[in-house]
């Protein structure tokens, strides 16, 4: 028989250890909790084995910490390790004893997180470091003196206990935090499973809450909640096969495969789900640490005031009416003693509303007693019930986290069965910071401080509630959106004139910002058409307001001045054609005076003549200030390669193009008359000051001459254009508007943002010899949308098949 030095044994556990433990994350039937378990008494009889052929001395405990310590061993999940001794064994002992266990698991590549201490040093330690001390309250003993590993937990936690009332706001602070280093996981798109709030950081710090005894978090829904994250996280390690928490949209369809979903938006909708609980349970749970640690510290006080006979005296609560059945209490709105939720169906929305109106939580026992008890409200609505959702909708930003404890419990959908599926819904266009759910309800904050502005506050309410709720549907969401709003309108107790207001207010609450920023303004066709599709002013003056609260709810790049002048511009026209009054005729307008006089000037010289106006477009938000807006007007004698000349000096300059209107200008002079092409062009610097108009003016000249290889420049730009790993973007679309101008044949390219599309765009119809009447730029995080009014040369509209030839070369170009 031969025996093994202990080098030799200790490589054959590993490997053995090794191949078990690849075997294990193979078995495709064992997932979940079961492979964690499984996992981790893998792990456990391979460290104890470690452990007993190191020959310990007596007095010696390992002990497994923090995540291990609670066998959530996920696939690359770290060791986190204690060698714990009383102090009795020589301390060279000890770090060899320490080096037989630490190598081997280093030698697997395994990372690991170790300490070696006596119980009063980790004690001391803990007191200094609250993440360790979290570690140790899940301490669990492996091999050795398993007596002494008892006695440190049962020692960590007692003090723990003892020092809640100091530790658990440095741990309020440290959530407080992370959180706004990671973001919300509930609403991110490549959301960190472990960091970002409501993730399994929170969930261990509702677990250290529990332990202290000082207040519990409601336990509904917690425990799959975290197993469901911990899923999601095991699946990500596998398959990446690194030890990352990170959740990256390149990873997301292999890890929705691994955990057996359907695709991406699935797995992403299940994650935000259990954050969702996990958020709704800590913000729940640090409310009442909150006021038991303020009743704490009243309490000597008090004491004090009462020549310390305080234990003999019971102090009153205190309710405070807020509404019928509402009552505020210990700064929650609870229910009162006489409330009756099982005859008053309308009490949760008027509890809701009378909660957001004063600012105040609704108390998490008095939402689930409303869930429980409340009967559902009859169809049509009481007219009480619909005018508390209003309410509720109108306090601003204090509806949030009363909307949010009652879909928490299920109320909002009971009350709007449609809710249902945009519920954690995500929007996978970056430029949206929230979830469909919690956008909708964003824009009902932000349209609450517009209701002075329009005639019926409620249906603004309303509309902003409602107006993506089609997209839990298939196809065009607004489309979708019409019928269920009509649905849910008249569930509500609408009249039909007002409900047919709310259908086309939410089938059109794109319609203006679109309009305005893609279309041209001055085309009466424009105007024309939202007036048929808008029908009243009082119709139009609620799309407007709406379409302001959409955009700001919808995250900083979709609103800006320029938006909101645009928009303000297409509110005023259309307001005119409504009142009756005529649309100037585009046609007769005579160029103004400042371009007229730079159009002479021009075909004096023969050369480009350039003027910059700064445009008077305050930033909305003081914090965050816009790169600043100019107006370029540039006269030039018409000739072949303006546009492409001039959308590329702008690019190599880093100047945004927002709109280009561009028209011909025919003056007398001493031989005949002359044609000059005079050019306005909305720009913005993408960030640092504007570029001086002679560098501008000179390198247009060296663009037309030749002299300045524009292509070569912006290639080089591309090249270093930052763009996201992984995820290759789609392919350009260019499509031709039916019947959209009577003056220009219009097309609309999308296409992935980069520097000098337009210049490409330019090129390309250049080279397909048609003439640029406008163009009108809109980009929204990495997706530009242009619009182009294109004639032939002589001014007339490209007929069908030339139009859709034109599309199709522009896509060609730009792909």
């Amino acid at each position: 028989m031969t025996t093994l030095e202990p080098q030799d044994a200790t490589e054959a556990q590993g490997s053995g250890y090794a191949a078990a433990r690849l075997l294990l994350l193979q078995e495709k039937e064992r997932t979940g909790p079961s492979r964690r378990t499984a996992l981790a008494r893998l792990t456990d009889d391979w460290l104890a084995a470690l452990f007993a052929a190191a020959a310990p001395p007596r007095g010696v405990a390992l002990v497994a910490v923090g995540g291990y310590g609670r066998a959530e061993l996920s696939p690359r999940s770290d060791l986190d390790l204690l060698l714990l001794h009383d102090g009795s064994a020589p301390g060279e002992a000890v770090a060899a004893l320490a080096d037989r266990i630490w190598y081997p698991v280093w030698d697997l590549g395994i990372a690991l997180d170790h300490s070696v201490r006596t119980p009063a040093q980790a004690r001391a330690t803990a007191a200094e470091d609250l993440k360790v001390q979290l570690g140790l309250l899940d301490a669990r003993p492996l091999a050795g003196d398993t007596a002494l590993a008892a006695s440190l937990r049962s020692t960590v936690l007692a003090d723990w206990r003892n020092q809640a009332v100091r530790r658990l706001p440095e741990l309020a602070e440290l959530c407080r935090d992370r959180a706004e280093r990671a973001g919300e996981l509930r609403f991110l798109l490549e959301p960190d499973l472990k960091e970002a709030r409501g993730g399994l950081r929170d969930v261990q710090a509702l677990r250290a809450v529990a332990a202290s005894w000082l207040a519990d978090a409601p336990r509904d829904g917690l425990d799959t909640a975290r197993r469901r994250l911990l899923d999601a996280r095991d699946a990500l390690h596998l398959a990446t096969g690194r030890a990352t928490d990170r959740l990256a949209l390149q990873e997301q369809d292999a890890v929705a495969r691994e955990l057996g979903l359907l695709d991406a938006d699935t797995l992403l909708r299940e994650v935000y789900e259990a954050a969702g609980i996990v958020t709704y349970a800590s913000d729940v749970t640090w409310r009442e640490v909150g006021r038991v640690l303020k009743a704490r510290s009243a309490r000597p006080r008090l004491r004090t005031l009462l020549g310390g006979r305080s234990g003999d005296r019971k102090q009153p609560v205190e309710r405070t009416p807020l509404a019928e059945g509402v009552v505020e209490m210990d700064g929650e709105a609870v229910l009162a003693l006489s409330a009756r939720p099982e005859r008053d169906p309308a009490l949760p929305l008027r509890a809701a509303a009378a909660a957001a109106q004063h600012g105040l939580p609704l108390s998490p026992h008095a939402v689930r007693r409303l869930a429980a008890a409340a009967k559902a409200l009859p169809v049509p609505w009481p007219a009480e019930a619909r005018e508390a959702l209003v309410t509720l909708l109108g306090a601003g930003s204090s509806a949030v986290p009363v909307w949010e404890a009652l879909e928490a419990e299920g109320i909002v959908t009971r009350l709007l069965p449609d809710w249902e599926r945009v519920r954690h819904r995500p929007q996978r266009n970056p430029v949206h910071t929230w979830t469909v759910d919690r956008h909708l309800v964003e824009t009902a904050v932000r349209a609450a401080s517009l209701t002075r502005r329009v005639g019926r506050p409620d249906l603004l309410l309303v509309a902003a509630l409602l107006h993506d709720i089609g997209k839990g549907w298939p196809g065009d969401h607004s489309v979708a959106g019409e019928t269920i709003a009509r649905d849910l309108a008249a569930r509500m107790g609408f009249d039909r004139t007002d409900t047919a207001t709310l259908a086309t207010v939410v089938r059109h609450h794109l319609l203006l910002v679109d309009t305005a920023t893609r279309r041209d303004l001055d085309d009466p066709a424009t105007v024309q058409s939202v007036a048929a599709a808008v029908g009243t002013v009082g119709t139009l003056e609620l799309l407007h307001a709406l379409t302001e609260a959409d955009a700001l709810a919808t995250g900083p790049a979709a609103w800006s001045a320029w938006r909101a002048s645009l928009v303000a511009d297409l509110v005023k026209r259309v307001t005119g054609v409504l009142a009756g009054e005529p649309l100037p005729d585009p046609e007769a307008a005579a160029p103004s005076a400042e371009q007229e006089r730079l159009a002479v000037e021009a075909l004096r010289t023969g050369e480009p003549v350039l003027a910059l106006h700064a445009r008077d477009e305050q930033p909305l938000d003081p914090d965050e200030p816009e790169p600043v807006g100019v107006e370029l007007l540039i006269a030039l004698p018409d000739q072949p390669g303006v546009l492409p000349a001039v959308a590329g000096v702008l690019a190599l300059h880093r100047l945004t193009v927002r709109a280009a209107d561009l028209r011909a200008v025919d003056l007398p002079t001493e031989l005949g008359s002359g044609s000059v092409l005079v050019l306005d062009w909305r720009v913005a610097a993408e960030y640092g000051a504007l570029p001086q108009g002679h560098r501008l003016r000179a390198d247009l000249l060296r663009a037309l001459d030749g002299s300045l290889d524009i292509p070569a420049r912006l290639a080089e730009r591309e090249a270093a254009y930052p763009r996201r790993r992984g995820v290759p973007a789609p392919p350009p679309r260019v499509t031709v508007a039916p019947a959209e101008s009577r003056l220009a044949t219009v097309l609309e390219v999308r296409a992935q943002d980069a520097p000098g599309l337009l210049h490409r765009i330019g090129r390309a119809l250049e080279g397909a010899a048609v003439r640029v009447r406008s163009a009108h730029v809109s980009t929204l995080g990495a997706n530009a949308v242009d619009t182009l009014y294109v004639t032939r040369p002589d001014g007339s509209l490209l007929p069908d098949e030339e139009a859709i030839d034109l599309a199709r070369t522009l896509e060609e170009a730009l792909g």
